[in-house]
């Protein structure tokens, strides 16, 4: 079922599990309010956008008790409707599945998602979503840097003629990915062409680095992979990835949710956040996780590094 399959899909980079319920607070407690609770999915990503959050709350004076790398999409979904927590970093396509829209054409372009899921989710649950990244973290095809710019492959178009006209090309992807309507599919009908079954390897798990380095390093012949939009290993691989020009794949670009009631108490936090989320283009987004995944430097390390530059920014 698609709706199971891409809430659930497996998570890349997953922290050790010491960090899974990390718990800390802010003096701001003593001030006579409850915390906002703080938190954030199991993946490496989910632990980059949820200590940003909890950063800038505590800079705004705000206290804070954060509950990082809680569990997978449906466990967090879950805690912020029963109120456990206040606020997580989401991503605008899930909205689809959340929702049962999974077909609505609006989830394949930037603006509609998100007007979307805002709407949907101030309507039904009281959740408000605040500014969204300008960063896709959908599922795409990468091909090894070198043979895409010997064969200046650029786009799923420039792919699809590959696929057609060579038998060289080999996939590494997961299970969910080849056989969802919503992955490889839906790539295949918006491009007119059909990946051969036999030249993809298909992997167990969802780990876009298993697939990466298949592809970066030729194993077993793999020279394309599934990836995600922001991972962070995508160029220090010398992966390029090949552009969805024609929106095959819902959109997936993150923000924060929030409980309506804890936004109402610290009405200040929509502008502190507000503008960091602006600032993360998907390249940005990919150099953060790179230190996190590549460098392994710790995530609210990484964070409050680039808080840091933000602020020493002009107008930051």
């Amino acid at each position: 079922m698609i709706r199971r399959s891409r809430i659930f899909r497996a998570f890349r980079f997953i922290a050790p599990l010491g960090a899974l319920l990390a718990l800390s607070s802010t003096p701001g407690v003593a001030h006579g309010h409850h915390p906002v609770v703080v938190a954030s999915k199991a993946d490496t990503e989910g632990a980059l956008l949820g200590s940003m959050i909890a950063l800038v709350l505590e800079r705004e004076g705000i206290p804070v008790e954060t509950r990082l790398q809680l569990g997978p999409t449906q466990q967090v979904r879950k805690a912020i409707l029963q109120g456990e927590i206040d606020v997580y970093p989401e991503y605008t396509g899930n909205g689809a599945f959340f929702h049962g829209l999974e077909s609505d054409p609006a989830w394949k372009a930037p603006a509609s998602a998100y007007n979307l899921v805002k709407r949907l989710d101030a309507e039904r649950h009281r959740l408000a979503w605040l500014e969204r990244a300008p960063a896709n973290n959908t599922w795409l095809i990468a091909l090894r840097g070198d043979l895409a710019r010997r064969s200046n492959l650029t786009t799923m178009d420039d792919l699809a003629q590959a696929v057609r006209t060579s038998v060289n090309l080999r996939l590494a992807a997961s299970a969910e990915f080849v056989e969802s309507p919503a992955a490889l599919a839906s790539f295949e009908k918006t491009y007119g062409f059909h990946f051969p079954r036999d030249r993809i390897a298909v992997q167990p798990g969802g780990n876009t680095m298993t697939t990466m380095r298949m592809a970066a390093q030729s194993i077993g012949g793999v020279n394309a992979a599934m990836v995600y939009g922001t991972d962070g290993a995508i160029a220090t691989l010398d992966l390029v990835v090949m552009k969805d020009t024609r929106g095959a794949q819902i959109v997936y670009e993150p923000a924060p949710v929030m409980r309506n009631e804890a936004l109402e108490r610290f009405p200040n936090i929509s502008k502190a956040l507000n503008g960091v989320f602006a600032s993360l283009s998907t390249a940005k987004l990919q150099a953060l996780n790179a230190e996190i995944v590549v460098d392994e430097r710790p995530a609210r390390d990484v964070a409050e590094r680039y808080l840091n530059q933000l602020h020493r920014r002009p107008g930051g």
